[in-house]
């Protein structure tokens, strides 16, 4: 078969170079690689490499824009979206930019999930090739408005979400981004790099945008990151370093005063869930040997306390998750804060 499709190969590549009448053939040639049932890792390198030459030689075929979606249906439609990864070796040329408009606008959720697989697959000793999922920012944030989602297309988009990360979308809008995020309700299984969605989610919930209308999912999938590992894949921030203390990787870019800052509007705003998450999110992500002090953190944990009897118990498990997770003892900070919180909860009550 290998030696057959070779052939096929080089005879379609001659037929778009060819006749009116032999680039006819193109169209029936892809219709029946469309039934073929088991196809093997060279057909998906081939049809990619033909999605370039189609798109470099549009002006001389006529039906161009209807014969990449087929060639992607033919590469990509029967593999596996699950694992992240392609046996195939692909070679990506800046004609495959082309592909971007035609599929994005042809509002086909598989045909998306097709080019989306093709960028976001990861292939031994291959780099995926970010530079082509750039152009597709635009087009990404906009599909919150196609709806519902194949499970296929879902997962694809968040993969693609994970590798762009929170800075690539703040250049076309944080807004439409998080419309986008709280459309996907992304869960830790989901994710193949859960550090990346920490770093991710914890950039999007300081930004403006983020604070107000990233929804209470994401502030408690954050809470649920935090008490994970994975944050300890991360580098740790220069911020440490300007406020002399020892270099902590669990900070990511939590910056103290912004934090507070978040937890004043929150307060004020009576955005009692997302208080609730924040609160510990601040708690579990302090770098070891900094102290918030008495102030802010401690009036809103009070408010917070008496508005929901039930955040203390919870805050005080996240906690224990957290020194369990990472081996490290609750700071006494914590415990001296969360105290006297919830005692001037109970003796002023609600």
């Amino acid at each position: 078969m290998r030696s057959a499709l070779r052939q096929l190969f080089k005879a379609v590549l001659s037929a778009i170079d060819g006749t009116p009448a032999q680039r006819a053939f193109i169209p029936h040639v892809l219709r029946d690689l469309t039934k073929l049932e088991h196809r093997p890792e060279y057909l998906t390198a081939a049809v990619y490499e033909w999605c370039s030459v189609i798109y470099e030689k549009r002006e001389r075929i006529p039906d161009w824009e209807s014969l990449l979606p087929v060639c992607l249906e033919i590469g990509f439609r029967h593999l596996d979206f699950q694992t992240g990864s392609i046996e195939a070796s692909l070679t990506h040329t800046k004609h495959h930019r082309g592909l971007v408009d035609v599929v994005f606008q042809s509002q086909e959720s598989e045909s998306i999930a097709d080019l989306l697989h093709a960028w976001t697959a990861k292939r031994k000793y291959h780099e995926r090739p970010l530079d082509l999922l750039g152009f597709c920012l635009v087009h990404l944030v906009g599909l919150h408005n196609l709806v519902p989602f194949s499970p296929r297309l879902r997962r694809l988009i968040i993969r693609s979400i994970e590798l762009i990360g929170y800075k690539g979308f703040e250049g076309v809008g944080v807004e439409r981004f998080i419309r986008l995020l709280n459309h996907l309700r992304v869960t830790v299984e989901d994710m193949d790099k859960k550090g990346n969605w920490g770093k991710l989610l914890l950039d999007t919930i300081q930004s403006s945008e983020g604070t107000q209308h990233l929804s209470h999912w994401y502030w408690e999938l954050m809470v649920e990151l935090a008490t994970l590992e994975y944050l300890l894949e991360l580098a740790p921030t220069d911020l440490l370093m300007e406020q002399g203390a020892p270099s902590d990787s669990r900070l990511l870019r939590l910056d103290l005063a912004h934090s507070l800052q978040i937890i004043k509007s929150l307060t004020k705003a009576k955005e009692w869930n997302k208080l609730e998450c924040w609160v510990g999110i601040v708690w579990m992500l302090l770098p070891k040997g900094l102290d918030p002090g008495e102030g802010d953190l401690d009036h809103s944990m009070t408010l917070l306390f008496r508005q929901r009897p039930g955040a203390a118990q919870k805050l005080e498990q996240w906690m224990e998750q957290w020194s369990q997770t990472h081996g490290e003892d609750i700071p006494e900070s914590f415990r001296k804060a969360h105290k006297q919180a919830h005692e001037a909860a109970q003796r002023d009550g609600p």
